[in-house]
């Protein structure tokens, strides 16, 4: 390899990774040991008065906190809902006490099983919106996020990079 092309090599590879990191399709936030990852929520159809809030809370400190609250500039009211099986169907249940993130932990809130409710939406969400919003950590603190919006239905958040083919039959 000659010395002049070592560089370039070494930009390419700089610019590949800035490529990719603008594809993310979120921001990552922290209060206190507590780490957010990824806050998305779904695309609500006109009339709606409740969307799902999901993401990942990391605890990185030696001791348990808990998310307590939250609210939403696009919502009256937050709670933080766990999926619970109750003769073989899915209900969603408010998480008494606040949910517990142990040192060490990773918790997902995803589609499902584990998420954050909006509730008493002012208006619908589209596809593409960030709406801001605030955590509440027992110990941490406050933080202030924003959600970025995906499709409705969606399973999981979606790299900016893949169009949605829906998108283009207007």
């Amino acid at each position: 390899m000659t010395r002049q092309s070592f560089p370039l090599a070494g930009f390419l590879f700089a610019l590949a990774l800035s490529i990719g990191a603008s594809d993310a399709i979120a921001e990552d936030y922290s209060v206190g040991t507590i780490a957010i990852g990824n806050p998305w929520t779904r695309a609500t159809p006109k009339g709606a008065t409740v969307a799902g809030g999901y993401m990942t809370i990391s605890n990185k400190g030696s001791a348990s906190d808990r998310l307590v609250g939250g609210s939403s500039a696009i919502a009256g009211g937050f709670e933080v809902h766990r999926a619970v099986m109750e003769q073989g169907v899915a209900k969603m249940r408010p998480v008494e006490g606040g949910l517990e993130v142990k040192p060490g932990e990773t918790i997902e809130l995803k589609p499902g099983v584990l998420h954050v409710m909006f509730t008493r939406l002012k208006q619908p969400l589209e596809k593409g919106q960030k709406v801001k919003g605030s955590l509440e950590f027992e110990k941490a603190g406050k933080v202030d996020i924003e959600y970025a919006v995906e499709a409705v239905g969606a399973p999981s958040p979606s790299p900016k990079s893949s169009p949605d083919p829906a998108m283009h039959h207007h």
